[in-house]
């Protein structure tokens, strides 16, 4: 029987493009957390984030013979992720349109305890940020990508992404009177 707990990744990868659920299942229980972070700091709403990564990783298993180089898995998987959460942002765009109603912002909980303020006070000083300093931020915090590695990703000069994440960072820290 395979030792799916202490296979190699590249290895689960192999048997992954070959369809083998488990050493899917197993690729993805090593970075859920990283996803799901990634998917909140976009999103900004619990529930959306789950749905985006549910929706990301059975993209991702439907497609994981798409996937050309096996050292790339974890970029090609928050790839995905990304453009989910996309997704997600341009319905709720949508949605807010239709609706026009701004109680309905899911950013906010009522009666949140004060551990949920604190992380609350994150969320806004994320929500001062475009969309393309969030993913920058959220790439290299929750994804711990390199800025080299993000600069592929989103097709850009990896200076730039320095000097975005930057900013960003910068703009948090005012918003949070700290440093981040």
């Amino acid at each position: 029987m395979y030792d799916y707990d202490n296979a190699p990744e590249r290895d689960l990868i192999r048997r992954a493009r070959r369809g083998d659920a488990k050493a899917f299942a197993r690729l993805y229980s090593e970075i859920y957390r990283d996803l799901y972070r990634f998917a909140l700091c976009m999103l900004r709403h619990p529930q959306e984030a789950e749905d985006a990564v549910s929706e990301a990783v059975i993209a991702a298993y439907e497609n994981i013979s798409s996937l050309r180089k096996e050292s790339s898995f974890k970029s090609w998987i928050f790839t995905i992720l990304n453009n989910e959460c996309r997704r997600a942002l341009m319905k709720r765009s949508r949605e807010r349109k239709i609706t026009d109603d701004a109680d309905t912002y899911p950013g906010v909980a009522a009666g949140a305890e004060p551990d949920y303020a604190q992380r609350e006070d994150i969320r806004r000083a994320l929500e001062l940020l475009d969309e393309e300093e969030r993913m920058i931020v959220a790439f290299s915090v929750f994804g711990g990508y390199r800025s080299e590695e993000i600069a592929e990703m989103l097709n850009k000069n990896a200076s730039s992404v320095r000097s975005r994440k930057k900013r960003a960072l910068e703009k948090m820290r005012v918003s949070l009177g700290s440093t981040v």
